[in-house]
């Protein structure tokens, strides 16, 4: 059955479409990507129909990823009735996120450093570091590789 994950930032521009293309590749890597759909998208409007940052793409260039194709869309309330999971990258995306689906009824909102506990629990995790405003995006990278590592142990792959 597949899987389908929605990765979520404020802007849909640096660390959600870091994360949606670092999970296909991962997903690839052990053979699961046509059983896992990976799509990503903001909590914000304000980069509506935007590539991804460049150094983002860049950052992700380097480790043989490619993020073409990428622009950035806000989340929708059919997101939420569409996709299995949905992970965020903070506790502020998390409180933004709920604002505009009023309710995680179905439990599927995670945050992504959940899954590098051994036992992972909802929105329990650190939050991934914003590189927006820090310009590490070599840090920022490796947060989200090893939480999207810990995703796909949690799932079975």
């Amino acid at each position: 059955m597949m899987k389908k994950i929605m990765f979520v930032c404020h802007g849909n521009i640096c660390r959600s479409p870091m994360a949606e293309f670092v999970m296909k590749s991962l997903a690839a890597k052990v053979r699961a990507g046509d059983k896992l759909h990976v799509e990503s998208s903001a909590t914000s409007r304000e980069e509506i129909g935007n590539g991804i940052y460049p150094p983002a793409a860049y950052t992700l260039s380097l480790h043989g990823i490619e993020s073409d194709g990428h622009h950035a869309r806000q989340f929708t309330i059919d997101d939420y009735n569409n996709f299995d999971m949905v992970v965020v990258m903070e506790d502020y995306n998390r409180s933004n996120l709920m604002r505009l689906i009023g309710c995680d009824c179905e439990g599927k909102v995670w945050k992504l450093l959940d899954f590098v506990a051994d036992e992972p629990q909802p929105c329990n995790g650190a939050d991934i570091s914003d590189p927006w405003y820090h310009g590490n995006f070599d840090k920022t990278y490796k947060e989200i590789e090893q939480g999207c590592r810990g995703l796909l142990k949690y799932l079975g792959y």
